[in-house]
């Protein structure tokens, strides 16, 4: 008797242990994200990508005025990989570098175009954008950093930032730019020449589509296809230097990015095989935040993303989390990379450094040297060699 009871028990047991371990082979699976994973195809064009990258958003918001030429020139000589910028049409059919909706934050549009200063940037010709001031208000804002020659700078072309990137600056007289003519008649643009201060670097450039309007995505591949830097369209040949930033000569050199999904979409029609980034923002994800969150990275596969780009949390910017160790670990698993925004302090990057490859930062100083790739000059010394 006793030991009929012993092999009841026995088995029992045994039972039990193969429910607990069915239980927790189907919790282990219904807890397990369903993601996809990129194509063949698409992890070939992702490792035109290198792995701690400094992208340089605006070129700088900090020591500079945003995506003005001063940006974007320090940001190269400074040693960033990637110059970032946010494009949109003008009225005219042009790609200008402008992060807001409209003109007022960033320029004296109150005093020039008083009665339009909630315009957006695709309610004003080039020309017009061009007469505004796009630098002063920095000095107003940060005093601390202020500098005379940020006074009257003049909004920024697609064409102008790829042309800083590849040695370039824009050509004055008396402290003006040289304008372009055709047939006697401005066409909106600056004459070019190679920058005397330009130390050699040939970073990638970094755009996103910003407010998309219809049609901007395939102005934007006929713009980087006359330009060179169309890397599936006859790309021209850049000249890089032993020892300095050489991305502009890889098939990395360009880099798309957007919130919108349409618009991703659309740049994988017209630009297909160019590195791709999907941007995130956490007050889009807030109602089934994890759910929402493998959604945006299946979306990414389907439409051959190589990138995802969260937000993180701290100051000074204090965005929503989107770059937990739980979410990267969702993009990882997808062979997707990591570009966080944004990055700022020290602290922002020690924290998110095994989780990223790359940072948006308007600090491009601090995280070089983070990496330890330090320019031998200090931000304020390139910028006082850059004349400014």
């Amino acid at each position: 008797m006793r030991n009929s009871l012993l092999i009841i028990l026995l088995t029992l047991l045994v039972l039990s242990a193969c429910q607990n371990r069915e239980e927790s082979k189907t919790n282990s699976t219904s807890e397990k994200p369903a993601v996809n994973e990129l194509s063949e195809n698409a992890l070939k064009v992702r490792d035109y990508l290198k792995k701690d990258l400094v992208i340089a958003h605006r070129g700088s918001t900090y020591w500079t005025p945003e995506e003005t030429e001063p940006a974007f020139r320090w940001a190269r000589n400074i040693g960033a990989d990637y110059l970032e910028l946010d494009v949109q049409l003008t009225k005219d059919s042009i790609l200008v570098a402008f992060h807001d909706k409209d003109v007022s934050r960033t320029t004296n549009a109150k005093d020039i175009f008083p009665n339009r200063i909630s315009s957006g940037i695709n309610d004003f010709t080039l020309k017009e954008l061009r007469s505004l001031d796009a630098g002063s208000w920095f000095n107003e804002t940060f005093p601390e950093r202020a500098r005379d020659s940020y006074k009257h700078l003049k909004i920024l072309t697609l064409q102008d930032v790829i042309m800083i990137a590849e040695g370039y600056r824009i050509k004055s007289e008396n402290g003006e730019p040289i304008k372009e003519f055709i047939n006697e008649e401005w066409t909106g643009n600056y004459i070019y020449e190679k920058d005397p201060f330009d130390n050699g670097n040939r970073p990638g450039v970094y755009a996103e589509t910003k407010n998309p309007k219809p049609g901007v995505e395939k102005i934007l591949a006929r713009k980087l296809k006359a330009m060179g830097w169309a890397i599936n369209d006859n790309p021209k040949v850049i000249e890089t230097y032993t020892g300095k930033v050489d991305i502009a000569n890889t098939n990395g050199r360009f880099i798309l990015q957007s919130f919108s999904l349409e618009s991703i979409e659309k740049l994988e029609h017209h630009l297909p095989g160019v590195p791709k980034c999907l941007l995130l923002w956490r007050p889009n994800m807030e109602d089934n935040l994890k759910q929402k969150y493998i959604d945006a990275i299946n979306f990414g596969v389907e439409n051959n993303v190589h990138g995802i780009g969260p937000s993180i949390s701290g100051g000074p910017n204090n965005y929503g989390e989107l770059t937990a160790d739980w979410m990267a670990d969702l993009v990882h698993s997808s062979g997707m990379h990591i570009h966080a925004y944004t990055f700022d302090t020290n602290e922002q990057l020690e924290e998110y450094k095994d989780r990223v490859e790359g940072v948006f930062t308007n600090r491009a100083d601090l995280a070089l040297t983070f990496y330890n790739r330090k320019s031998d000059k200090t931000a304020e010394e390139i910028l006082n060699d850059l004349g400014y």
